[in-house]
């Protein structure tokens, strides 16, 4: 079979796949054909309208961007706008909505005080104190002495085993470093960050933005190393490398998700876009109600679309590295096999097996198309 020749192979239409891919035909002006497996652009960032309610929803799970880099920030925003959309998460334990993460309002109405915040800050030193060690072994132990017992064992105990499918003792406790604690009434989940909102008109038209130039060619298949193309420069894998090799050295660990919608009948049913259910008694983490996503948006429609969230570990859907010893060990293995093919380079998040927010991805990709430009030219 006669091969396809191309400038640069790109296997992935994520952010990191499709931003490079653009950079690549716009910058050096050179042919760009990127690989997607699924029948879609933009990976997990896809997003597509329910026929039924015409609200637009992210198939794979709510996804806010957030960030404080002006790079990235000036860069995104040639390919969308975004409306003024603030992430907000709650949490709902005993019939009773709580402020996630944890702040001033939930450590008040947990605890049935009226802290001010010097105040909140000594009552949960008093309560944390017997759990301050050096270094900690795991994610409990962090846990512990930060919020206490109380806070723990009603958020975040259940939620994360039910998250990882693990006792959060087995887990490494930087992965609490994610989960912030505030002595103030600050609702905004991303409070650090300088710019936040939704793509006005869906993620799906960035992608479609990204790639339009007449050099990107897209191709919906599979990519195998003894594919079909002659390609002139070099190929750029944004997949993960176990499935790559075929997991020849074993399979990484991954934490994947499953979502199941339900219509209602009803205007609004849980006044915002994310709760949380940590109990135990329930086997879905979250529910989305997308439509909060674009308060700017006027449907004329009496229904509602809800989403249930189910962690799951399914290698074929892969969403969060489990990164302990052990695997952070294999990826190496299989970095270096990948380090060993001429012409070929990885990157992006299921690539370099960590968990990446939107705009680090995109930094990630702007900074790999500078090497790539001052490389092949």
């Amino acid at each position: 079979m006669k091969k396809i020749k191309t400038d640069f192979l790109i296997v992935g239409s994520g952010f990191y796949g499709s931003v490079i891919a653009e950079r690549i035909a716009n910058v050096l002006k050179k042919k760009v054909i990127i690989l997607e497996k699924r029948d879609h652009v933009g990976g997990n960032c896809f997003s597509e309208i329910d026929k039924k309610t015409n609200i637009e929803y992210h198939k794979y799970g709510t996804h806010i961007f957030h960030t404080s880099n002006s790079t990235v920030w000036n860069y995104i925003n040639q390919f969308t706008n975004f409306n003024s959309y603030r992430h907000q998460v709650l949490s709902l334990y005993k019939d009773k909505i709580y402020q996630m993460p944890i702040n001033l309002e939930t450590i008040n109405s947990f605890f049935k005080k009226n802290f001010q915040p010097e105040q909140a800050k000594n009552y949960l030193h008093k309560i944390t104190k017997k759990f301050y060690k050096k270094n900690y072994n795991n994610f409990e132990e962090k846990a512990l002495s930060q919020i206490g017992e109380g806070l723990y064992n009603s958020f975040i105990k259940n939620y994360t085993q039910k998250q990882w499918n693990e006792n959060p003792k087995n887990l490494p406790a930087s992965i609490f470093n994610r989960l912030p604690l505030r002595f103030n009434y600050n609702e905004d989940y991303f409070n650090h960050c300088v710019w936040q909102g939704i793509p006005s008109n869906g993620y799906t038209s960035i992608f479609k933005n990204l790639i339009s130039h007449k050099n990107i060619e897209l191709l919906h298949q599979n990519f195998k190393l003894n594919h079909r193309f002659d390609v002139k420069y070099l190929t750029i894998y944004t997949g993960p490398l176990d499935k790559l090799f075929n997991f020849k050295l074993g399979s990484l660990k991954w934490r994947s998700l499953e979502f199941k919608k339900k219509i209602l009948n009803i205007d609004d049913f849980q006044g915002s876009s994310v709760i949380n259910y940590p109990e135990k008694k329930f086997q879905f983490t979250r529910i989305h109600e997308p439509k909060h996503l674009h308060p700017e948006r006027k449907i004329n429609t009496k229904k509602t679309l809800i989403i249930y969230e189910y962690p799951k570990t399914n290698k074929n859907h892969p969403y969060y590295p489990v990164n302990d010893a052990y695997n952070r060990d294999l990826h190496r293995k299989y970095k270096y096999l990948a380090s060993k093919i001429n012409n070929f380079i990885t990157g992006g998040r299921l690539a370099d097996y960590a968990y990446y927010d939107m705009d680090m991805t995109i930094s990630a990709a702007l900074t790999k198309f500078n090497f790539i430009k001052n490389n092949y030219k």
